[in-house]
């Protein structure tokens, strides 16, 4: 935790955002459609990785982010999360936090989300779920971006039986959740698009694949993508 928490220091971040581009990564970005159980495939990434590699240098984050930004920010939690989800704030809950001195803009919540999502990555070693990370660190060469998909019923179940809902509350759920994650995905391109699937090297069906699988199936994809640059920037560094 100490070590996730030295992204919020800000003489800290500068330093990784500054680093030349060529040493960034490696970084696994999950991107994922409603109930496709993302942190649990995350989860076992990190394992296989640590495992194969014999240290335990790989790990995974998601909500953690929405704390230390609010902490860096100095504002409440909610106010990130809900620039995460899209939420307007209601003129009144505006007027409070203005004369409590607590207001964040917009402007300052992306950028701050922008900013340690990118110095995550850049630092690598790193898989991160959602959080607009496939859009933030697309840039980054030694980096693989899976998208998780399912039929719609199939996750309207996993969230029933998860969440404990009724049939319309997951239905409902899944279809805002949804829309919400991909608005963030598009908040942080350059230019907006309504077609994201160019952004990721791979997209898995869950119904087909359990967590462990998928896990595994990513391991070998990222191994291979990163392990074919390797050797190209190798072969270039040869020839001259």
């Amino acid at each position: 935790m100490d070590k996730f928490l030295d992204y919020f220091d800000s003489r800290h971040r500068e330093l990784i955002l500054n680093k030349p581009a060529g040493n960034d990564g490696p970084v696994i970005t999950i991107s994922r459609l409603t109930g496709c159980d993302a942190r649990q495939v995350a989860e076992n990434i990190v394992d296989t990785l640590n495992r194969k590699s014999g240290t335990s240098k790989w790990r995974w984050v998601d909500k953690d982010i929405i704390y230390a930004i609010a902490k860096e920010l100095n504002t409440d939690t909610q106010r990130v999360e809900s620039f995460y989800k899209g939420m307007e704030l209601s003129n009144m809950s505006e007027m409070i936090m203005a004369f409590s001195g607590g207001f964040v803009s917009d402007l300052r919540v992306k950028k701050a989300i922008k900013d340690v999502v990118l110095s995550i990555c850049k630092e690598g070693h790193i898989v991160i779920v959602g959080r607009g990370g496939v859009s933030i660190a697309h840039s980054i060469t030694d980096s693989l971006h899976v998208r998780l998909i399912a039929p719609f019923y199939w996750r309207v179940e996993n969230v029933m039986k998860k969440k404990e809902m009724d049939i319309e509350a997951a239905e409902e759920y899944v279809v805002d959740t949804d829309e919400r994650r991909f608005n963030l995905i598009t908040t942080f391109l350059d230019k907006k698009s309504l077609n994201i699937d160019y952004l990721f090297d791979v997209t898995i069906n869950r119904q087909s694949f359990n967590v462990i699988e998928i896990a595994d199936l990513v391991v070998l994809m990222y191994e291979k993508k990163i392990g074919r640059q390797l050797a190209e920037r190798n072969e270039s560094t040869q020839k001259f």
